[in-house]
């Protein structure tokens, strides 16, 4: 439970650094953040589920960088106060969340 919490903070983190590095993705503060990144995993989960571990973070390629950009992208529209994205800055943000994804250690997440 407490490893669950700690992955939705630090995911929320992650977005919010992502929102004032890209363009064209905007958060609304750290609830909004918490809210997306709840989405998120929620899309990303469900994705994973019906398309097998292809798209997995641990076998990212191509498919698995735009399945990403598409989840935060349709993001938007489940929880449309809480984020904002064009689809440049879906992929943008796809791409740099990828990038921080392999720094941080997937035990803290």
């Amino acid at each position: 439970m407490i490893g669950m919490i700690v992955r939705f903070i630090v995911s929320a983190l992650v977005l919010l650094l992502v929102s004032w590095i890209v363009p064209g993705l905007r958060v609304a503060g750290f609830t909004g953040a918490l809210i997306a990144a709840a989405v998120i995993a929620i899309l990303g989960y469900v994705i994973e589920r019906i398309f097998g571990d292809k798209i997995t973070r641990m076998g990212r390629g191509s498919i698995g960088f735009l399945t990403a950009a598409v989840v935060i992208y349709f993001s938007q529209y489940l929880v449309p106060g809480s984020i904002s994205v064009s689809i440049i800055g879906a992929l943008l943000a796809s791409l740099v969340i990828g990038i921080v994804d392999s720094f941080v250690p997937t035990t803290l997440r």
